[in-house]
């Protein structure tokens, strides 16, 4: 394998573009509302923070605070605090491309779309931003080092478990191996429950807490520090990092999400997964049924330390680098810093206490001893994404059924048209589809890969989709559900998308018999297939509420979009596979 980093960093910018568009619909991205709800529109020096996800609810309550006491400069000026939240990947290629923007011409310095203050939520994205910013412009030094940004808050990485199957995962010295080794946690310690070794985590390239968890992997099966890693480590152990992965039920890019869908679809679905120690907590605070879930402290782990990061770039004027440093030493004052303890993150500022969920009856440990980690170098990082893409990265296939009904037609189709283009093109060496369509007929399935054969069959096939006829949603997405049990692959990620516009019309199927049908096809059977569905184009064509059930029944969930948002959704939903 030829590790690249400028074709890692190409093939990465292909999927950023697309899932960075900034939709709300997954929750991928927020600007956070003023005290009075007004969206960020208020008076004043707007101080924008870019953060990645962990700081997401920490973010909206400082901002609230803040803007209450309606701030001012030395010189009268009056500021406030908007708040973006993205993926950290997505952190570092939107300032990136503004700064590749920026060097060529296309903006200028004091363009709105610059970040005042950047966070990601951990250092081996911080250190990425360095890497990336100085190839644009060399010597310049405009993102300040880790031990030059002011700690905001940290938490480290945990494994989450229920507590029957966390004390079988906290006894050997190492968890990934076990993942990789055993397909049942009786194996693993006779005292758990049966149940399937099942893992999730967020997907590497676009998540932070994804990326930690790949370098961890890297990290334990070379017996090395990351830092210690070199390039031809990652190809000579990159078949026992895909013996991990071997195990994902699904990845995705938000962590906060996973962790809630390990909760929500139970331990068949997923039995363990890599996430934030807060949302072990989050975890335990909002369960309903008694179950109690812990957090598994590897002997070696990311801290995940989350900066406030102070560009020394031309496109923070005096003035927004003045307020940027009021607005920091807010955020690291004790009040605030509460926030972030009640959060279940740590304090970024010694001296400030714990909240009372940093306890046991929360799963987790006030005090855990264990080793933290340090970023590798980033040409090894890009070599361990590269690695994942091509090789080590769960295979999938993912059956897309495509509503091309009578009122399909016009605008709403064309986008969906743009928008599978767009999944074709972005499709991986570990990943296919098969395009169903359906009208008041089922089409035959299209199958569709990453090979230039496969994308051309897949492009030809989408431009020639009309609407027409009715919705035969129900009996369509049994025969794609149908397809993939016939077509079952033990080594992929098994799903099927689904994109209606309408509520069914045609089907000889009734709902309830859909629902019961798949129900067999769960992931308490051997072959689970997850089912994701998406209501598009505006309410009132279609049913949200039987959507989500449908989705609800096998593990996916259900999103919403118009010809607007459709192609980010989408871009979204390609990193769950």
């Amino acid at each position: 394998m030829n590790f690249s980093i400028k074709r890692f960093l190409q093939s990465r910018q292909a999927i950023v573009l697309l899932g960075a568009i900034g939709s709300t619909v997954l929750g991928g991205c927020w600007i956070l509302p003023g005290p009075n709800g007004n969206g960020g529109r208020r008076s004043g020096l707007e101080i924008k923070f870019l953060a990645g996800s962990a700081l997401d609810h920490f973010c909206e309550e400082a901002a609230e605070r803040l803007n209450a006491r309606n701030p001012r400069l030395d010189d009268g000026t009056q500021y406030y605090l908007s708040c973006e939240v993205l993926g950290s990947g997505d952190v570092v290629s939107s300032v990136t491309d503004l700064g590749r923007q920026l060097r060529n011409g296309t903006i200028e310095a004091d363009d709105p779309a610059f970040p005042t203050l950047v966070s990601v939520d951990g250092g081996i994205y911080h250190a990425l931003s360095i890497y990336q910013i100085d190839r644009i412009f060399p010597g310049q030094n405009y993102i300040p080092g880790l031990t030059d940004a002011p700690l905001l808050a940290y938490s480290p990485m945990v494994l989450l478990a229920r507590s029957d199957i966390a004390d079988g995962l906290r006894q050997v010295p190492d968890p990934y191996g076990a993942i990789a080794q055993f397909d049942n946690h009786r194996d693993i310690d006779p005292s758990s429950p049966p149940l399937p070794v099942r893992f999730v985590h967020t997907a590497p390239t676009r998540s932070n807490s994804g990326l930690q968890t790949l370098v961890a992997q890297f990290a334990a099966v070379t017996g090395k520090r990351p830092e210690e890693i070199d390039i031809s480590d990652v190809k000579q152990y990159q078949d026992q990092v895909r013996a991990i992965q071997a195990k994902i039920t699904r990845y995705g890019t938000s962590t906060s999400s996973l962790a809630r869908d390990m909760v929500q679809n139970g331990p068949f679905w997923a039995s363990t997964g890599s996430v934030y120690e807060s949302l072990v907590i989050r975890a335990n605070t909002e369960a309903t049924d008694g179950t109690r879930y812990e957090a598994i402290y590897p002997a070696a782990t990311y801290t995940s330390n989350m900066r406030a990061i102070l560009p020394n770039a031309p496109w923070v004027s005096d003035r927004e680098r003045a307020a940027a440093l009021a607005i920091i030493e807010f955020l690291r004052s004790p009040q605030i810093q509460e926030i972030a303890t009640d959060l279940g993150l740590r304090p970024g500022v010694p001296g400030v206490p714990l909240s009372a969920k940093f306890d046991e009856s929360y799963g987790v440990i006030a005090n855990p001893q264990y080793d933290s980690y340090r970023p590798p170098q980033p040409e090894v990082v890009a070599a361990m994404l590269e690695s994942w893409q091509l090789f080590a990265k769960k295979s999938s296939q993912v059956v897309v059924v495509v509503d091309v009904s009578g009122s399909m037609r016009g605008k709403k189709l064309a986008a969906v048209q743009n928008t599978l283009l767009s999944y074709i093109n972005n499709l991986g060496p570990k990943e296919q589809i098969t395009i169903v369509p359906f009208s008041s007929d089922i089409g035959e399935p299209v199958l569709v890969d990453g090979t230039p054969a496969g994308r051309d069959r897949g492009i030809q096939f989408v431009s020639r989709l009309r609407g027409s006829g009715g919705t035969r949603l129900y009996d369509a997405t049994l025969f794609a559900r149908d397809w993939l049990q016939s077509n079952y692959r033990e080594d992929a990620i098994n799903a099927v998308l689904v994109l209606t516009d309408g509520d069914d019309t045609d089907s000889q199927l009734p709902f309830g018999g859909l629902q019961q049908r798949l129900e067999s096809s769960n992931f308490e059977s051997d072959r689970g297939v997850a089912v994701f569905t998406i209501g598009y184009g505006g309410s009132g064509g279609f049913n949200p509420d039987l959507l989500k059930q449908l989705a609800h029944t096998n593990g996916g969930y259900y999103s919403e979009g118009d010809p607007e948002t459709i192609v980010s959704l989408m871009a979204d939903l390609q990193l769950e596979f």
